[in-house]
């Protein structure tokens, strides 16, 4: 079976399930499908596997999904979505903990109270996301990689330091985080991968992250993101790259830096992604990056409605049971931290 493109339905069986009109699959596949709540995207074969080793049972996905549905109408410091996709994507997340899925989703809500910064002005089409993605900073690979999972490409150097900031970087990441939630069972189901290209960067790129700013993304990427870091790889890093991955690695959690893989060329990437994903700059033969980049972008410009719509999903800590949640609890005194200054 060929590889399967982002934004394909389901990622990506070659049939089509319409809810309460039954389903135009081939009969060995009818029986899995049946399963599974109409109100859920069908999944390839490949990520029924998937879904299974994280603990997903078509008998009691129904009765999961509505433990967390009434669970999320029970919290008054919450508003929430509460379609079945959207929680079944937390669920599968956190490998159908029902305590996790609820942290995970209270930590989720709660983040975008606590980091306003990092979640406003989410418009595709705002001038500064334009100018990251004019400039070919992110890139979400259409093919899977050699295990079923999504690779993002990531060009700090692509980017001009004087043009946007370290918050407008990361609100970018995290609407193409919310994006994959929204759309991409691959990401959720098996994992993610980073290729992350130091090419051009210069210690302006570095002065653009703070370390409080820089604490803020991780906790926020860590804590509340259902998604799966499966491996970062930096290629075309500088002799002073450390004063960029020593903002990050440390504090990312222990087995996320041991997924960390650095390349001193770019011919050891091929031991780790076949050729067929990856954009011709890279050794690869999918074509130029921005041919392989334009339809994920497109895409992306397409959801302004759901990010729009997506600001109203918050906490409010004025109505938490209990002790409200501050920045402080969940990021530490962010005057302890001093910005990083280069002239």
């Amino acid at each position: 079976m060929r590889s399967a493109r982002l934004g394909e339905p389901a990622n990506l069986i070659q049939c089509s399930v319409r809810a309460g009109r039954g389903s135009t699959c081939n009969t060995s596949r009818k029986s899995a499908i049946a399963t599974m709540s109409p109100n859920l995207r069908p999944l390839s074969p490949q990520l029924q596997e998937a879904a299974k080793e994280l603990g997903e049972d078509p008998r009691r996905l129904e009765k999961d999904i509505q433990h967390i549905r009434d669970w999320l109408k029970q919290q008054p410091h919450l508003t929430a979505r509460t379609d079945d996709q959207w929680i079944v994507t937390f669920l599968r997340g956190c490998k159908f903990s029902l305590e996790k899925t609820k942290h995970k989703m209270d930590m989720y809500y709660t983040m975008k109270t606590a980091a306003p910064e990092l979640f406003a002005n989410r418009d595709p089409l705002e001038p500064k996301i334009q100018e990251i993605l004019n400039a070919g900073f992110i890139t979400y690979l259409p093919l899977l990689d050699k295990h079923g999972q999504r690779v993002t490409v990531l060009r700090l150097g692509q980017l001009d330091p004087k043009k946007v900031t370290g918050e407008d970087i990361f609100r970018m990441n995290f609407m193409g985080g919310d994006a994959a939630l929204l759309q991409d069972d691959a990401a959720v189901l098996t994992g993610t991968v980073a290729l992350i290209d130091l090419k051009g960067c210069s210690l302006s790129h570095a002065a653009l992250f703070g370390p409080a700013s820089v604490k803020k993304c991780t906790t926020v990427l860590q804590d509340a993101y259902p998604l799966r870091m499966k491996a970062m790889h930096f290629v075309n890093a500088p002799s002073f790259s450390e004063a960029l991955t020593g903002l990050f690695l440390p504090l990312m959690k222990e087995k996320i830096r041991r997924r960390v893989v650095m390349h001193s060329n770019l011919d050891s990437l091929l031991e780790y992604f076949d050729k067929d994903i990856l954009p011709n700059e890279y050794g690869g033969n999918a074509g130029p990056i921005e041919i392989v980049a334009a339809p994920w972008r497109k895409r992306f410009e397409s959801l302004g409605e759901f990010f729009k719509e997506d600001g109203k999903y918050r906490s409010d800590e004025t109505k938490r049971p209990g002790k409200p949640k501050t920045s402080s609890d969940l990021f530490g005194v962010e005057g302890s931290f001093r910005q990083l200054v280069v002239d």
